[in-house]
């Protein structure tokens, strides 16, 4: 795949600066998960406004009262997923569409669903503009997840709702993993990764974490989220 961030773009510094905070301050080890956030051009994915600050240590606000998510979780996340390149993944809440970018970098195929149709839409132009065309991005409720194209062997939930939603468990390809957060506060989750057994679900707690809700059938109702 051709590199989507030029070497001449203008952010070659503070993107290389990003990526050795992942690995010396929050000990990110995966190499490829480190390789591909050096390669994809972050600042493409934020408002023009914020484009001066896409390489910092936080998350930034982005259309329709969405966020982009801080380098930190996205790599995280990413890492949590342990991807060799041969995957097929499911992504749920595509917001930006950076960490569909950050996927589809490292896996054969990102299947994403976004419930915000000006946000999927201007997603899916921004990947196509980068060259990453082994994405489908499609406007729907993400916590059904993408039945037609399951089983996945890694979903990941990129909003948090108040508890694991069944069909995603159900789409889980047996040895797959699910990223997804988890808690009844819907400013403050747990980070939890679900391992699909030959038997059942394996799952491990990762970590505290704050998202925009998971709103939809299987998260949080839109009413609550008001």
């Amino acid at each position: 795949m051709t590199s989507p961030a030029s070497a001449s773009d203008g952010f070659e510094i503070p993107r290389l600066r990003m990526v050795e905070r992942l690995r010396d301050h929050y000990k990110i080890a995966d190499a490829r998960v480190l390789a591909a956030m050096n390669t994809i051009p972050r600042h493409h994915f934020v408002p023009d406004g914020l484009r001066s600050q896409a390489y910092k240590d936080n998350a930034l606000p982005i259309a329709a009262g969405q966020t982009i998510s801080q380098p930190f979780i996205v790599a995280r996340m990413t890492e949590l997923l342990e991807l060799k390149g041969s995957e097929r993944v499911l992504e749920v809440g595509a917001g930006s569409g950076y960490q569909s970018a950050i996927l589809a970098t490292l896996a054969r195929k990102v299947y994403a669903v976004e419930r915000i149709e000006s946000l999927a839409k201007s997603a899916l132009a921004k990947l196509r503009a980068i060259g990453l065309n082994n994405v489908s991005l499609r406007f729907d409720d993400g916590t059904n997840g993408w039945p037609v194209y399951a089983p996945f062997d890694g979903i990941l939930v990129a909003a948090g709702g108040p508890e694991v939603p069944k069909p995603l468990l159900e789409q889980l390809e047996i040895g797959g993993r699910l990223i997804v957060p988890v808690g009844v506060d819907k400013k403050q989750q747990d980070l939890i990764r679900v391992t699909r057994t030959e038997t059942g679900f394996k799952q491990e707690n990762c970590g505290p974490c704050a998202f925009v809700p998971l709103i939809g059938k299987h998260g949080w109702a839109e009413a609550e989220n008001s």
